[in-house]
């Protein structure tokens, strides 16, 4: 099994997570692994933390030594991607050069686990704004992965494992039916069909984690509106829209309840009494789980013909390069990614 790891934006954590996480990566997941980025900012990211690394640039993922050899000498094979003008971008800054060399490595390993190269694409953060001064217009990773495999039913998902604070035993997972917009854009993106996809992409995607219990994974659906709306005193979208969407999904098979006040279903979650929740915006479900979790959490594409994963933080430029960054969502990401290439 082979993960590509992009490496995101080269002024960001990027670099130094992935090689500071390198050995427990290919040892934990019991993968082989590439990455998608310059060979010299992993150089750089290597000293600065301290750590003996060979960073080995390959040309195509069938150039990768054996798994044995790789451990032997801690090697990271890269597969070079973006210009060279990379090299210049101050640790830490908005810059056009990182947003094109992001993109770039993003669309090759995206290429190659279409064509089965890959078995999983795994990415590092990327800052919005330099993706779009590079002249990439995408709102995150999610579109643009969304766009090159051809989908339009997908969606943003934050998954946490069975552990501390998460008391299911199968992880909690929270799906968005809206993604990076305004607020102000939400309410006419929030419809029965979207809130019925969304609750369908989880279900999905928690079958294959639950595997072969006997059951459907429980879910649960957030309001959008302060206390459910109290029906109708407060707004009339959960009458409208998601009761509708969430008693549609229970007739079509699902094990599905709402809608529940946002500020109290992840307290049920966290119990145990849900498997997954259904968000209607980003911050509402992103806020919550990474409280309970900020480092443990995984972000994962839904409805992709590939698997995605994703650390689920930014560029952190107000941390990067010092070596302080922490390596643990990365080293989650790769986990459930491989334990999702393995149940394919």
């Amino acid at each position: 099994m082979i993960l590509g790891i992009t490496m995101g934006d080269a002024a960001g954590i990027g670099p130094e997570i992935i090689v500071g996480a390198w050995r427990e990566i290919v040892c934990q997941t019991n993968t082989q692994a590439v990455v998608y980025g310059h060979p010299e900012i992993l150089k750089h990211a290597a000293e600065l933390r301290n750590i003996n690394a060979v960073i080995m640039e390959i040309q195509c993922v069938g150039d990768i030594l054996p798994q044995s050899a790789v451990l032997e000498t801690l090697t990271i094979p890269c597969i070079r991607c973006g210009e060279e003008s990379v090299l210049d971008v101050p640790h830490g800054t908005v810059d056009a050069r990182t947003g094109d060399a992001a993109y770039r490595a993003i669309i090759r390993a995206i290429d190659d686990a279409k064509t089965g190269v890959l078995d999983a694409v795994v990415t590092a953060p990327i800052h919005k704004n330099a993706l779009n001064l590079a002249g990439y217009h995408y709102p995150g990773h999610t579109e643009i992965f969304a766009e090159h495999c051809g989908v339009n039913d997908f969606a943003m998902m934050l998954y946490l494992g069975h552990g501390e604070n998460i008391f299911s035993e199968h992880g909690l997972a929270v799906v968005h039916v809206t993604l990076h917009t305004a607020m102000k854009n939400i309410f006419g993106q929030i419809t029965i069909d979207s809130v019925l996809a969304k609750a369908k992409l989880i279900d999905d995607f928690m079958r294959r984690i639950i595997g072969m219990s006997g059951r459907r994974p429980r879910i649960g659906v957030c309001s959008l509106n302060p206390h459910a709306g109290e029906d109708g005193l407060f707004g009339t979208e959960e009458i409208q829209i998601i009761r509708p969407a969430i008693q549609q999904a229970f007739l079509e098979g699902l094990d599905i309840k709402g809608p529940f006040p946002a500020d109290t279903i992840m307290v049920n979650a966290q119990k145990g009494f849900f498997d997954a929740v259904v968000a209607m915006f980003h911050d509402q479900g992103h806020i919550a789980l990474k409280l309970l979790g900020m480092h443990r959490a995984v972000n994962i594409t839904l409805g992709l013909p590939i698997i995605r994963t994703s650390v689920a933080h930014g560029t952190a430029f107000d941390k990067a390069w010092q070596g302080i960054a922490e390596t643990g969502s990365l080293l989650e990401a790769c986990r459930i990614a491989a334990k999702l290439a393995a149940s394919r």
